[in-house]
């Protein structure tokens, strides 16, 4: 239950203050984008701002929530059939990313010699979906918040560097600049968090007037992995339970599963249904915008929330992992896209 207090109002009026301006700028510089404007505002704000007190509620609620809300708007506008099409097409590439991102985990953890909560946290973060895979696993391996909080920074630091670097190199690969099938494939299978996903293809359709097409296909191509939560969490609480002799005690379906996936194929139900009834497609455009502009929202919150200079500091072996993980699976998705010949 969110608390409504001034705090709490504060920290959500901080965010859409600095929102409005970055989103001004992205319309004006739309090869950077609002949300990359966003979250390096963020960045640079928090490191003079080191101590939000009370007011981090509202920040915080904005950078889950308000991003939450802006995928369940971007469901409106979408048939349920072209979901289920580009979840099916991107699925390979959905699972040869997981794997290598886990194969290289384990190569890793055992050169390096690493914490093994740690470890599991960075690679589940890197193969699936960042934070959210990190918070589901984190109770099933026992992780304390120290672990949880460093494996999250380093997923949040390579998810900032993908949504800044990844336009510019899918410009340098020759991805279509007519539609946005490539690029959000790419997006959705090759960075980890959400944010940082919706960041990266909202400045591709940006860049070139693509209006939603490569955002539609990334977060659609982005919450059908996330989906990959489930089977994952399953598999970790089983290992701990035969480690700990108390089989299955850990694991809970409720807590796994994201329910604004739900949410999302509940809003795509309703336009489908709604354009076979003879609904015209741009009654839902409006959502769609104010999506945009929640992302930019929440890319703002998730800045204000980062600190990089103890990113840094502390990162050591399990920055080294987020990198070789990103890497890992950045290859593996364009590989397989290439020998699918969609780019």
């Amino acid at each position: 239950m969110v608390n409504l207090d001034k705090n709490f109002i504060y920290g959500v009026v901080i965010c859409l203050a600095f929102a409005i301006p970055s989103w001004m700028l992205g319309n004006a510089f739309p090869i950077i984008g609002g949300p990359i404007i966003a979250i390096i505002l963020g960045m640079i704000i928090s490191l003079l701002w080191n101590d939000k007190g009370e007011i981090s509620t509202g920040i915080n609620f904005t950078s889950k929530y308000i991003l939450q809300t802006a995928i369940v708007f971007l469901g409106f506008g979408l048939n349920l059939n072209v979901i289920v099409a580009t979840g099916l097409q991107s699925l390979p590439i959905i699972i040869g990313t997981i794997l290598i991102a886990l194969i290289v985990t384990i190569i890793m953890k055992r050169l390096m010699n690493m914490d093994y909560n740690t470890a599991v946290l960075v690679g589940v973060g890197s193969s699936i979906c960042g934070g959210s895979a990190i918070a589901a696993a984190a109770p099933v391996i026992g992780a304390d918040d120290e672990e949880v909080a460093q494996s999250i920074s380093i997923i949040f630091f390579f998810n900032v560097l993908a949504a800044i670097i990844f336009p510019m190199l899918g410009k340098m690969l020759g991805f279509s600049t007519t539609n946005g099938e490539a690029f959000g494939i790419f997006s959705g299978t090759a960075i980890n968090d959400t944010s940082s996903v919706t960041a990266a293809a909202a400045t591709w359709d940006n860049m070139w007037g693509l209006g939603t097409q490569t955002l539609d296909k990334a977060v659609t191509v982005k919450l059908t992995r996330t989906l990959s939560i489930i089977p994952i969490t399953l598999i970790l609480s089983l290992l701990q339970a035969r480690n700990t002799k108390n089989e299955g005690e850990s694991f809970s379906l409720r807590n796994a599963f994201p329910m604004f996936i739900a949410y999302f194929i509940i809003a795509s139900i309703i336009t489908t249904i709604a354009i076979s009834f003879g609904a015209d497609a741009n009654l839902f455009m409006p959502l769609k915008e104010l999506s945009k502009f929640f992302i930019v929202m929440a890319m703002l919150a998730i800045g204000l929330n980062s600190d990089i200079i103890k990113l840094v500091k502390t990162g050591g072996k399990p920055l080294i992992l987020g990198a070789t993980c990103w890497i890992a699976i950045t290859a593996v998705s364009l590989f397989s896209q290439h020998l699918m010949g969609l780019w």
